[in-house]
């Protein structure tokens, strides 16, 4: 298993990306949330020269495939072939209402925007006529001025989010990889992931790249555990209330704790929200223990089916117990 970190949320992450090569970590990753994760990476490539770079995600629908594919090549360029383009689609309220961007069938238009890109790519690759016609996109025109022509590095390997089975089914057809929501758990990874990618691939998943971002609370001492659990149970309720995420509650039951995530979240009482997040569930969707034992705990659920996991703490965790967690999963 390839271990990863998350760069921290400044643009300017050049020191971070340089240390987390140096820690000795796969891959660094930034998410599209305050700022433009390619801005990011653009630095972290010219900061770096071994460790792999990507988006966890980067919008896919708030860009058009044009813009997207040209923003991917040339980071691709920039870094030497190490870029990982992980790409979600969002939630509706966000691309219709932050981004202004149309929203409709998500699945099929993720699946026909990731052909588009690979159409662009092999136009600029391959010296072939861009005729991509869709039912969202149509991309036809691409004369010399703007053709930047071959990568040396070829195109970006392409990782698809998703929790839904549609989504699911379609990253496992159409992209390199899968990027595994943190709001997960063993069961639903195992019980509906998987066999969705298995579908979209029509077989086996050999070869294909699972990555994942499961729950850490850890602390060294009864508060910094007590802290952890805390604030992973805010986030895992941030993420409970949204509709769309909806599955991965009902597979356990707890269907109706969505309802009440939702209408809390409309009220903005979000620091209420945690409170509904009783142990059992925490543990489900979380490894709860102390430094030394997360990392078997996360081989055990996940050593079989992740090929590459970033531990997902949101809270400020102990430098010194990352790498213990770290070191344990690469051993």
């Amino acid at each position: 298993m390839k271990v990863d970190t998350a760069l921290p949320d400044p643009v300017d992450s050049r020191e971070a990306a340089a240390a987390a090569e140096q820690a000795g970590y796969a891959g660094a990753w930034t998410s599209e949330t305050k700022h433009d994760p390619f801005i990011s990476l653009g630095l972290a490539a010219v900061a770096t020269r071994r460790i792999e770079l990507g988006t966890a995600i980067a919008v896919a629908f708030a860009r058009n495939p044009m813009s997207m594919a040209v923003q991917a090549n040339d980071l691709q360029l920039l870094s030497g072939g190490r870029l990982l383009l992980g790409l979600g689609s969002q939630i509706r309220p966000h691309i219709t209402r932050r981004f202004g961007m149309p929203w409709s069938h998500p699945a099929a238009r993720m699946r026909e925007y990731i052909l588009a890109l690979r159409s662009i790519w092999q136009s600029w690759n391959e010296g072939t006529k861009l005729q991509f016609r869709g039912d969202f996109y149509s991309h036809t025109l691409m004369t010399p001025f703007f053709n930047p022509g071959p990568n040396p590095h070829g195109a970006p390997r392409v990782l698809l989010a998703g929790v839904g089975e549609a989504m699911t089914a379609v990253a496992g057809e159409v992209a390199d990889g899968f990027l595994c929501h943190g709001f997960t758990t063993e069961r639903y990874l195992r019980e509906v992931t998987l066999p969705a990618l298995a579908r979209g691939r029509g077989g086996g998943l050999a070869g294909y790249e699972v990555s994942g971002s499961p729950f850490v609370a850890t602390g060294r001492t009864e508060e910094e555990l007590e802290a952890a659990c805390r604030s992973v149970r805010e986030q895992i309720a941030f993420y409970g209330s949204t509709p769309a995420y909806r599955g991965v509650l009902e597979l356990h039951g707890w269907g109706g704790l969505s309802d009440e995530l939702h209408e809390l979240s409309l009220q903005g009482r979000w620091r209420d929200m945690g409170a509904l997040i009783d142990d059992g569930l925490l543990r489900t969707f979380a490894v709860v223990a102390e430094p030394g034992a997360v990392a078997a705990e996360l081989l055990r659920r996940y050593g079989d089916v992740m090929t590459r996991m970033t531990l997902y703490m949101p809270y400020a965790a102990d430098p010194a117990v990352i790498a213990q967690i770290a070191n344990g999963l690469r051993a």
